[in-house]
């Protein structure tokens, strides 16, 4: 994995932006020879805490789902072989997307952890998968993390 820290950010036409003094983190995980996962982490501050689990795997899920639909790779099985993870681990991972909109919405931004364990992980998360109801998957929701 290869991290670049860039203080500047750039428009197309070459003009600095300034509007957001947050570091610009890249994270490129290279997954076989020819595709190429970027995500962005915009903070106040890089190095304050870290982002849960859960959360870079409901990114992933999220840009692994368009990769398929823009037809960059042909399914999951073909992302399972280039991540090197079996089919099963990919499968996991992508339930993540038949979660009510509000609750993928609310891992994305759940809050940094100074340290220890996550307190919602991908384990956690496999009964509310399973529940189709989206009423119920937002009740197991408040009931795993507590109200708002």
């Amino acid at each position: 994995m290869r991290v670049t820290r860039r203080r500047e950010r750039r428009t197309r036409s070459g003009s600095k932006l300034h509007n957001n003094p947050a570091e610009r983190v890249q994270k490129t995980t290279v997954l076989g020879r020819s595709i190429h996962v970027n995500l962005y982490v915009f903070t106040e501050n890089a190095y304050h805490g870290r982002i849960q689990r859960v959360a870079k795997l409901m990114a992933l899920a999220i840009r692994f789902e368009q990769l398929v639909r823009d037809g960059v790779v042909a399914d999951y099985a073909e992302l399972a072989r280039l991540g090197h993870v079996t089919r099963a681990r990919m499968t996991q991972i992508m339930n993540l997307l038949n979660l009510a909109p509000d609750i993928q919405e609310a891992i994305l931004f759940l809050p940094r952890v100074e340290r220890g364990k996550d307190p919602v992980t991908e384990r956690d998360l496999r009964a509310l998968v399973a529940e189709v109801d989206w009423g119920r998957q937002r009740e197991a929701w408040e009931r795993l993390v507590g109200p708002r």
